[in-house]
């Protein structure tokens, strides 16, 4: 799919975007493209004192306030917490998002993560991608996309898999000089920083997204950075896309790069 200037990164829940890809989301913005953040769902487990409704409520405003620092729009695919499947209903729900924004580019969770809603929303991200532009495949009137767009894997939660193993990198894009916008977008998850807060006493939620981007800086030599696989199974673009457009940012570290990438 050629560059058409649309880039969505498709979260599992509210927050997701903003731990994991902020900072790269910063980066294509200032080169002029236009981006779209989304997620499965709505937060709802996101409380302990509010209903699923009212937490749901509050936490897609959240969202909404997040995007519009980078003056993207947001989408919520309408699913809850806890129960992403790979099922027909959601797999219709999530190219549907696809095609309405119609990306060229698109970031998601890892196919390993520490949560079976991580890992099933990158199947349907990764699944949404390849039917999307499918004439035939049904997504209740949406229109196809022109074709396969670029898919990223951000980092695992904390860099490893579910039993603690370190999970692999592609590629790192530094993202200091990015860190203020993205501590600014994280803030405006306010329901969850409170929590945090009110729980432990500091500020857990947003130094908890620097120690990550920290140490995967501290791999390759600089002070924050987010890392990324890129899917490059069969129809998928081949090329790094991200090396040409943000060139500046991408620092490759081949010894560690693994084919289970892929």
């Amino acid at each position: 799919m050629e560059d058409n200037g649309t880039v969505l990164a498709f979260g599992c829940h509210p927050d997701d975007v903003e731990f994991m890809c902020a900072g790269t989301l910063s980066l294509l913005k200032k080169k002029g493209y236009r981006i779209h953040m989304a997620t499965v769902c709505g937060g709802e487990m996101g409380s302990m004192t509010l209903s699923k409704e009212k937490t749901r409520a509050v936490r897609l405003k959240e969202c909404e306030d997040s995007a519009a620092v980078l003056g993207a729009a947001y989408h919520w695919a309408g699913w809850e917490d806890i129960e992403v499947e790979f099922c027909h209903e959601l797999r219709v729900k999530v190219a549907k998002v696809i095609r309405k924004v119609n990306p060229f580019l698109v970031f998601t969770t890892p196919h390993v993560d520490y949560m079976a809603d991580h890992e099933e929303t990158s199947k349907l991200v990764r699944n949404a991608c390849f039917c999307a532009s499918m004439p035939n495949f049904d997504t209740e009137g949406v229109p196809p996309t022109g074709g396969v767009p670029y898919l990223y894997y951000w980092d695992s939660v904390e860099g490893k898999d579910y039993l603690g193993r370190k999970t692999p990198v592609g590629f790192y894009v530094d993202v200091t000089d990015e860190m203020e916008t993205k501590v600014k977008m994280l803030s405006c998850h306010r329901s969850q920083r409170e929590w945090l807060l009110a729980q432990h006493g500091i500020d857990q939620y947003i130094e908890q997204m620097k120690e990550w981007d920290r140490r995967r800086g501290q791999e390759v030599g600089v002070e924050f950075a987010e890392s990324f696989c890129q899917h490059l199974g069969h129809a998928f673009p081949q090329d790094n896309i991200l090396e040409t457009v943000i060139a500046e940012a991408v620092v490759q570290k081949s010894s560690i790069a693994h084919p289970d990438c892929d």
